[in-house]
């Protein structure tokens, strides 16, 4: 299969990107090239696709089900409450409507944390995205739960080969506060053994910084480093209450972070993550916009836009990330955390790419596209996503649209119905 793009702005410049078996193939003036299907892009800006490292995506059915709450009474008293009450229909139906909403976003690959995987493997599939899927681990300290989970994810580990190529096995503990030490040096050694990614909340909250040291001497990252959690295959979510000697530990192991600045501000974690320090330690730092019930939406472009204001407010520096690092954040870095070769228009590259249409208000005049991408458009902007050289989107309509929006109304109706 060949998908030939003719007249993108790549770079600034007009050019054509010819896209071969999954991959970018060619990028410049192709006058002789034929392809299996043309698309004429001519005011339309090409741009890689963007990557949500942090996630959960069926939670689209809890979408405006329990805001303006605190982060732990949230948790205890709404999410874990109507979790419980979830299917695997549920969750392929919700993950569908969260594949729909990052497709119409130009967001083609997300890292995904939540129950019954199974209903998400087959959302993704069949919506044609990339993932990372995880088996949630919560154990609280119970040790015949903590052995059931161990096996289910031996058997998820298992089944993936037989999983579209495009979905990725990762080990899923939930945070420190939730799984046990035993589960969690569990997690160290069958990550180690077997070559998986590690995705985990850590330092989200002060509390949990408190209550770590109360519980193990240590804060959370010394932790995770002393159970062996701390390696080049581990993806943290927020990050936001890690000290100097803490980051140290963090660039030196090659630990990954997922930033959710919209999550963060929504749920009042009362800190900013210390993007500078991150980075001034070489730390890679991505992007996710964690799940609808805690942001409300998946929109990375908005999530570009928190980023970057949250820096700027939190540390009075006007400079501390700007919109073309925020970008980055969206799209190389995360394909890099995932140790995937995308993320950019290169030729070799994963065929995964957005265009952009130039002829709107909020893009107009058009002086700096980075800047129009973080601070003044919308995901509305975004007319066409290509993933895997296949078109998901064009003209900003995903075909079966409208049945996965009715689904999405129908199945969250139990939710609904018990919403304050």
């Amino acid at each position: 299969m060949s998908l030939l793009i003719r007249n993108a702005a790549v770079n600034g410049t007009t050019q054509d990107i010819y896209l071969k078996e999954g991959l970018i193939s060619k990028i410049g003036t192709l006058q002789s090239f034929d392809a299996d299907e043309v698309l004429d892009a001519q005011g339309k800006i090409a741009l890689p696709s963007f990557f949500n490292t942090h996630t959960h995506a069926a939670m689209t059915l809890l979408r405006g089900y329990a805001d303006d709450m605190f982060l732990q009474e949230w948790l205890e008293k709404k999410i874990w409450p109507a979790e419980a009450r979830l299917s695997e229909e549920d969750v392929y139906w919700g993950a569908r409507l969260a594949c729909l909403e990052m497709i119409k976003s130009g967001t083609t690959f997300f890292n995904d944390m939540y129950w019954f995987w199974q209903g998400t493997a087959r959302a993704v599939t069949e919506m044609g995205l990339r993932a990372a899927l995880s088996i949630v681990m919560i154990d609280m300290g119970d040790t015949l739960k903590a052995r059931e989970q161990f096996r289910l994810n031996e058997e998820f580990l298992a089944m993936s080969t037989t999983l579209d190529p495009k979905i990725l096995c990762v080990l899923g503990p939930h945070a420190i506060y939730t799984v046990s030490e035993e589960s969690l040096r569990w997690c160290a050694d069958f990550s180690e053994k077997n070559s998986l990614m590690v995705h985990i909340h850590l330092s989200e909250t002060e509390k949990e910084v408190i209550d770590c040291l109360n519980a193990h001497g240590k804060r959370p990252v010394e932790y995770l480093h002393s159970l062996g959690l701390l390696t080049p295959r581990t993806i943290i979510a927020h990050a936001v209450w890690v000290n100097d000697y803490e980051i140290s530990l963090m660039s030196e192991h090659g630990v990954k972070v997922a930033h959710n600045p919209v999550s963060n501000m929504k749920l009042a974690v009362g800190s900013a993550m210390p993007y500078g320090k991150l980075k001034k330690a070489g730390v890679t730092v991505s992007l996710g916009t964690d799940g609808c019930s805690s942001n409300n939406n998946l929109d990375m472009m908005e999530s570009m836009k928190f980023a970057c204001l949250l820096q700027k407010f939190h540390s009075s520096d006007c400079c501390i990330l700007p919109a073309k690092e925020a970008f980055t954040m969206a799209t190389e870095s995360g394909a890099k955390a995932f140790g995937l070769k995308a993320g950019v228009l290169d030729e070799g590259s994963l065929g995964d790419l957005i265009l952009l249409d130039d002829h709107r208000a909020d893009m107009t005049p058009g002086h700096n596209i980075f800047s129009d991408i973080a601070y003044s458009a919308s995901s509305a902007a975004v007319d066409t996503v290509v993933c895997d050289g296949k078109i998901l989107m064009r003209d900003g309509i995903v075909p079966g649209e409208d049945e996965i929006i009715s689904k999405g109304k129908e199945y969250s109706r139990k939710f609904r119905l018990s919403s304050p």
